[in-house]
């Protein structure tokens, strides 16, 4: 016996893309590393040359007056690409806290965050991925001039440049829940 979930699922009608230059593919390296995200048109022009291959199906569809083709939401490129030494994560207040997930790195509390330098900048302290981290405005006044070591509050995780995948999970994961199985945030 079918359920009528089971019936609306089979008679849905896949939408149109109405904008091809939305950015919402992600593409992965030949190795599965998250390099980018890009516009559909892009992708589906990466896939009918044989530069790249679709790993994952979005819900939107392309017509042409031939053929009607599904937009890719994840594509693996068929070749590795070197990344550039560069970092591509910028650094700034959101992309921070959003590395720490939210929360303060000394006591875990989501409320009134903001960011504090391990090694306090009065001190010689730089204003880098690996000196800064999210803190609780409680925590951030208790703290003050001192490092987690001379103030007894050890951090929750040691601050570090994000990875793009890190960053692509937190800024575009609630666009396609498939692609948090290739972003591994």
């Amino acid at each position: 016996m079918t359920s009528r979930k089971d019936v609306q699922e089979d008679t849905r009608i896949p939408r149109i893309a109405a904008d091809l230059n939305a950015p919402r593919v992600l593409v992965l390296n030949a190795s599965y590393e998250p390099l980018h995200v890009t516009s559909a048109k892009r992708a589906i022009t990466l896939v009918q040359y044989g530069v790249a291959e679709i790993l994952e199906d979005s819900a939107d569809v392309v017509r042409s007056p031939s053929t009607v083709m599904c937009v890719p939401s994840v594509i693996r490129l068929r070749r590795y690409v070197r990344r550039p030494r560069v970092h591509p994560v910028p650094f700034n207040r959101r992309n921070v806290l959003r590395r720490d997930t939210f929360t303060c790195q000394y006591c875990g509390s989501a409320e009134e965050l903001t960011l504090d330098h391990v090694m306090p900048r009065s001190r010689g302290g730089r204003h880098t991925w690996e000196n800064v981290t999210t803190a609780c405005r409680a925590c951030n006044q208790r703290k003050g001039n001192r490092t987690p070591e001379e103030a007894a509050m050890p951090l929750r995780t040691r601050p570090r440049a994000p990875t793009f995948g890190v960053y692509a999970h937190g800024q575009f994961a609630h666009w396609q829940p498939q692609w948090s199985r290739y972003l591994g945030g």
